[in-house]
């Protein structure tokens, strides 16, 4: 294993967490994967919209964000999640509805959970004031597929993986052998 490159080794571990899964949650994790762009939805681009910011239970922004939301037509949102919710959208995410109007949840695709390695620690972008607001940590997300990244290590490393693939963006350390201290591979 010491002489593969991060991506294989990260593939032949996925696999085995894959074959853990019973016979009914690979099938219901394929299903949502395979037709994952009905169940998540990506920022076009990458940006940290507020370098410093964690979450907390209410917010405050500079005037230039506020004017860009306005031109926009992104409604400030000062609650805990805000941050992260107009990052999303002003990196050009699409944020669908759920029934009864509210939008889908915008997740944090590192949220402290899943250690890649066992023991291990990874990112909990929301404590941190370098990635809560890094649309590249950030998807809308259906609540079926939610579930499925808030509970199963597989689900939530999909996610990582198409992050990286997307924005070269792997805080632990994982897919590249270094990363700058935003989290992307150098």
């Amino acid at each position: 294993m010491g002489d593969e490159k991060p991506v294989e080794r990260f593939h032949a571990f996925l696999s085995q967490k894959f074959h853990e899964l019973s016979n009914l949650e690979k099938q219901i994790i394929s299903q949502v994967w395979d037709h994952k762009d009905e169940f998540i939805q990506w920022p076009t681009i990458s940006r940290l919209l507020i370098p410093g910011c964690v979450r907390k239970k209410y917010h405050t922004y500079h005037e230039e964000i506020k004017k860009e939301a306005k031109s926009r037509n992104i409604a400030i949102d000062s609650r805990s999640n805000g941050p992260a919710v107009m990052t999303y959208l002003l990196a050009g995410g699409k944020r669908p509805k759920r029934i009864g109007g509210r939008g889908w949840d915008i997740h944090h695709i590192y949220n402290g959970k899943f250690p890649f390695i066992e023991g291990g620690k990874t990112l909990h972008a929301a404590k941190n004031e370098k990635h809560f607001t890094q649309s590249a940590d950030l998807v809308a997300i259906h609540p079926i597929a939610h579930a499925l990244a808030d509970e199963y290590f597989y689900f939530a490393w999909l996610l990582r993986y198409e992050s990286f693939k997307r924005f070269n963006y792997d805080p632990d350390s994982v897919f590249c052998k270094e990363v700058d201290d935003f989290g992307f591979c150098r």
